[in-house]
Order: structure tokens, then C-alpha cells, then sequence
């Protein structure tokens, strides 16, 4: 299985998502989502959000973190 980049966005930053499985990741905790987004029949958006426990355990493997 290969690792995946995460595209790093900026405060204020405005991106393009994928409608279906985007994933996105805390910079923070290293901690991984999963969204999924729609058009509602009122033409507002709607997003789902999962918790994605495999991705979030490859992310904070990596991570250095500092004790208190």
C-alpha cells in the first residue's frame, strides 16, 4: 500500500474537493476524515464526515510528538 500526500491548504484558502471520498487531514493531531458532499433538493450543500481510523493510525506513525 503506498502513502499518501496530503495537499497542505492555508488559512483562508479556497480548494476544489473531490464530491465523494475526500479526505481530510488534521495538521495538528494527524487525525483523518472522510467526506462526502451533495446537493441537497433545496440546493444546499450537505456534507458527511467519517472518522478514518486506518489512514489516521499511517499519518500519526510519522508524527513527533512533543510531551507537555
Amino acid at each position: 500500500m503506498s502513502r499518501t500526500d496530503y495537499y497542505h491548504v492555508e488559512d483562508g484558502e479556497w480548494i476544489v474537493v473531490t464530491k465523494r471520498k475526500h479526505k481530510s487531514q488534521c495538521c495538528d493531531c494527524g487525525l483523518v476524515h472522510v467526506l462526502n458532499f451533495r446537493v441537497n433538493e433545496h440546493g444546499q450543500i450537505e456534507v458527511q464526515s467519517a472518522r478514518d481510523a486506518r489512514a489516521t493510525a499511517a499519518v500519526r506513525r510519522a508524527f513527533k510528538f512533543e510531551k507537555d
